[in-house]
C-alpha cells in the first residue's frame, strides 16, 4: 500500500495571503519550495508481502549455507592435498560470514518490517539498531568480496607459481589473512562511530545503510567512495585473477600429452570453476549498490540530484535487495560446482553428444552409397 503525501499549490490557501505581505517574495519562496518537497515525497509503507519476502529470503539463505557449510567441512576433515585444504578453509570462513551476515541484518530488517518502520521525520535520527544494522551491512558486504578476491589471488598463485604457493601459502598464513580481512571490513563498518560517515534509515524505513541522498556531506561522500571502491575493486582483481587461472589451466589441458593423467588439475579446476561462479554472483549482485550508491552521493553532494531523487530511491532499494542474493547464492557454488556433480554433468553431455553422433552416423555417405557410386561400378 502507498501512502501518499502531497499538497496542491494551485489549491493551497498560503500563497494568496503570503503574496499580500510586506516580505511576499522571500516568504512566497520559501512556502513554494516546502509546497515542493512536500509534493515529491513519498513514503512506502511496509506491506504483508513483504514480510513474506524477509522471512522467505531468510529462510533460503540460512538452510543453504547450513548445507553448503555442512559439505565443506565434511570436505575439508577428509582433505590431504594443502592447496584444496588451503581453498576449503577460505571457502568455508566464507560461508560462515555469509550465514551471519544474512542471519542477523535479516532478523532487525523482519523486526522492522513487523513493528511497521521507521516514520520518513525519524530517517535523519539514527538510534543504536540503524547504526549497528548500516555498520552489519557494511561488515558483511565487504568481507564476502574480500575474501572471493583473496581466495582468487590464492588459487592464481597455485595454478601459474605452483612452487612457491607451496612455500608461502599455509594454513597459518591464511588463518592470518582472513583475520585481516575481518579486521578491514570492521574498521570500514566503524568509521560512522569516528564522524567519517554516517548511517541513515532508507525508504521504506525498514533498513539502514549509509547516507547517500539526504544532506550529504564531505565525509559521507569520502565514506561510499572508499565503500564502493574496495568493493570494485575487490570485483576487478578476483576477474583478472580468475581469468589467468583459467587461461593457464585450459594452455596446460591443451599441452598435455596424450595418455597422461594429471589429477592435481581436476582439483585445480573444480576449486577455478568455484571461484569464477563466487565472482560473477558477487558482480550481479553487489555491483549495482556499489554504482547506485556512488552516482546517489554525488549527485546528493552537488545538487543535481533534483527531480531524480525518488529514482535514485528506488535504485538503492534495489540495489540491496539484490545483494542480499548473494550471501543466499555463494552456498549454492559449492553445493553445485562440486567436482562429483561437475563429473556427473559431463558423463551426461558426453552422452548425449555420443547419441546425437550415432544417430548423425547412420545418415554418413559410407553407409549409404551415392548414386555417383553407383555410375561409377556401372563404368
Amino acid at each position: 500500500m502507498l501512502a501518499l503525501s502531497h499538497y496542491n499549490s494551485s489549491a493551497s490557501p498560503l500563497l494568496p495571503r503570503l503574496v499580500n505581505d510586506s516580505g511576499g517574495k522571500v516568504e512566497v519562496m520559501v512556502a513554494v519550495e516546502g509546497l515542493l518537497q512536500q509534493r515529491n515525497f513519498t513514503f512506502v509503507e511496509p506491506t504483508t508481502s513483504g514480510i513474506i519476502a524477509v522471512i522467505l529470503s531468510m529462510t533460503l539463505g540460512i538452510i543453504s549455507n547450513i548445507v553448503a557449510l555442512f559439505i565443506l567441512v565434511n570436505a575439508y576433515s577428509l582433505q590431504r592435498r594443502r592447496s584444496k585444504a588451503t581453498f576449503l578453509l577460505f571457502a568455508t570462513s566464507l560461508v560462515i560470514t555469509d550465514f551471519i551476515g544474512h542471519a542477523i541484518p535479516g532478523a532487525l530488517v523482519l523486526r522492522l518490517y513487523l513493528s511497521g518502520g521507521v516514520s520518513p521525520e525519524d530517517f535523519d535520527s539514527s538510534d543504536g539498531m540503524c547504526q549497528f544494522l548500516g555498520g552489519s551491512m557494511v561488515f558483511f558486504g565487504l568481507c564476502p568480496l574480500f575474501m572471493g578476491c583473496a581466495m582468487a589471488a590464492e588459487r592464481c598463485l597455485g595454478v601459474t607459481k605452483p612452487l612457491l604457493h607451496s612455500s608461502l601459502v599455509t594454513k597459518t598464513r591464511t588463518k592470518i589473512c582472513l583475520a585481516v580481512i575481518w579486521l578491514l571490513a570492521l574498521s570500514m563498518a566503524l568509521l560512522p562511530c569516528f564522524q567519517l560517515g554516517s548511517y541513515t534509515y532508507q525508504e521504506p524505513g525498514t533498513w539502514c545503510f549509509i547516507n547517500v541522498l539526504s544532506d550529504t556531506k564531505e565525509v559521507d561522500v569520502a565514506f561510499v567512495v572508499l565503500f564502493s571502491g574496495l568493493g570494485l575493486m575487490s570485483l576487478a582483481v578476483a576477474l583478472v585473477c580468475n581469468t589467468i587461472s583459467g587461461l593457464t589451466l585450459v594452455l596446460a589441458r591443451l599441452r598435455r600429452q596424450p595418455g597422461s593423467h594429471h589429477s592435481a588439475k581436476s582439483h585445480d579446476i573444480e576449486m577455478v570453476v568455484q571461484l569464477v561462479g563466487i565472482m560473477v554472483a558477487s558482480c550481479i549482485c553487489w555491483s549495482p549498490l556499489l554504482i547506485f550508491g556512488l552516482m546517489s552521493v554525488i549527485r546528493s553532494y552537488t545538487g543535481t540530484i533534483g527531480d531524480d531523487l525518488l529514482n535514485y530511491k528506488t535504485l538503492m532499494v534495489m540495489g540491496v535487495r539484490l545483494a542480499a542474493w548473494n550471501q543466499i547464492l555463494d552456498p549454492w557454488v559449492y553445493i553445485l560446482l562440486r567436482r562429483t556433480v561437475l563429473g556427473k554433468i559431463y558423463l551426461i553431455a558426453k552422452c548425449q553428444a555420443g547419441l546425437r553422433g550415432a544417430i548423425l552416423g547412420r545418415w554418413e555417405p559410407t553407409s549409404y552409397p551415392s548414386s555417383e557410386k553407383n555410375e561409377v561400378n556401372q563404368v
